[in-house]
């Protein structure tokens, strides 16, 4: 019997989950369908196909047998109805997007979002007559007072990208739902669902960078959405078919089912190192502000306690010299990586209003709570005393400490 919500724990359906060896001669891992398109034993079979009235697969844009395995266990894991695999997390979003939204139709985001997405939904949405607004996702007052009959998305990240605000899931979903008739998808990139279930919650959408945590090996592009059956088979045969193509290829499918097995073990370890980390960093003297969930200081950290399994692992944090000091900060590090993404074994560090967020105008960034001095962590799998010495020389040689 294939494992199932309720009779396996979340690291076991991790790595059994959605496969029958048994299909496949006893193979432990699933094979890898190097198909781009798949044959029909009638015409008529592959016009039902097309038609959504028969199961199986036409062409591995739509779905291909390896990426439907990541799927199931996808939607297994999030406790959703039904997901969908991209080749990028970009091209989640924007297939959603696509898919849900017309001209003259608005889209309300929250005021802190990933550059790639800010850039999407600020500068060129606007070209089609899409009309975007952000507000303070953490200030109900202020988003109640942007819905309105023309809303049809409510979009937001928690933790947002970069600098670490929580925003009430069940609180937006609530307010969202009973006053519009607007969907609310979450980027819950920086927890997997190990850490966090937004669909539960209230939410209507999750969308996963899988380049992230769940594959956490630095060697994959994917993205995905999780949501009901009816929503992500509109995305698969508009947003994804027709609209971006942005499918996922097996072998990389596979490869994100290999991480997948690991995730719960990972994501222990790595929100542990954080945490540990994030303590002392508060309390070094060249540290002017730490912004981690799992600290007391932090503004949502009683929220974190509530919607969040563990505080994860990624650390934002002002040093007291500003920007400068940042970036010679960064320049310091030894075994830091100096890289962008996260999520990955190894730890990265990188300068947001430099790399990740330069989409932003400087303006732009002070509008939407980005700091030109913040640094932003990506704690790895490394040991913990390695990572804090690595900080720790690197403080000293820029502050002289």
């Amino acid at each position: 019997m294939t494992p199932t919500a309720t009779t396996y724990d979340f690291s076991t359906r991790a790595i059994h989950s959605a496969y029958d060896r048994q299909a496949h001669q006893g193979a432990l891992n699933p094979p890898v369908f190097w198909s781009s398109t798949f044959a029909f034993e009638s015409a008529a079979q592959g016009a039902a196909r097309f038609a959504g009235t028969e199961p199986g697969m036409i062409y591995s844009r739509v779905t291909n047998p390896t990426v439907q395995m990541l799927e199931a266990r996808l939607a297994e894991l999030e406790g959703a109805q039904a997901a969908l695999a991209f080749g990028s997390g970009m091209g989640a979003i924007t297939s959603l997007i696509w898919t849900l939204l017309r001209p003259g139709d608005e889209l309300l985001v929250d005021l802190t979002l990933y550059g790639c997405t800010h850039s999407l939904v600020n500068h060129f949405l606007p070209q089609f007559g899409i009309v975007t607004r952000a507000v303070d996702f953490t200030q109900p007052h202020e988003l109640l007072s942007q819905l309105n009959h023309k809303t049809r998305l409510v979009l937001f990240e928690t933790p947002a990208n970069p600098n670490m605000r929580l925003a009430d899931i069940k609180a937006v979903a609530t307010l969202v739902h009973s006053h519009s008739s607007a969907l609310v998808a979450v980027d819950s990139t920086y927890c997997s669902p190990y850490l966090q279930q937004p669909l539960t919650l209230g939410a209507d959408v999750v969308i996963h960078s899988l380049t992230k945590y769940i594959n956490g090996h630095g060697d994959v592009i994917a993205g995905a959405l999780l949501g009901s059956a009816e929503l992500m088979q509109q995305v698969r045969m508009q947003g994804l078919k027709e609209l971006t193509g942005a499918c996922l290829s097996p072998m990389d499918a596979y490869l994100v089912l290999r991480g997948m097995k690991t995730l719960a073990v990972r994501m222990e370890r790595h929100c542990q190192s954080a945490q540990w980390i994030a303590e002392r960093l508060a309390v070094h003297p060249a540290v002017a502000q730490v912004y981690y969930p799992g600290l007391p200081s932090h503004p949502q950290h009683s929220l974190c306690q509530q919607q969040m399994k563990l505080p994860g692992a990624m650390i934002a944090f002002e040093l007291q010299g500003g920007v400068d000091e940042g970036i010679r900060f960064i320049d310091a590090l030894k075994l830091f990586t100096c890289a962008v993404s996260l999520g990955d074994a190894e730890s990265l560090a990188q300068h947001p209003a430099s790399m990740t967020h330069s989409t932003y105008a400087p303006e732009e960034r002070a509008q939407h709570l980005i700091t030109e001095g913040l640094v932003r962590l990506s704690i790895g799998l490394e040991s913990a005393d390695d990572l804090w010495c690595d900080l720790q020389q690197a403080l000293k040689r820029q502050h002289r400490l």
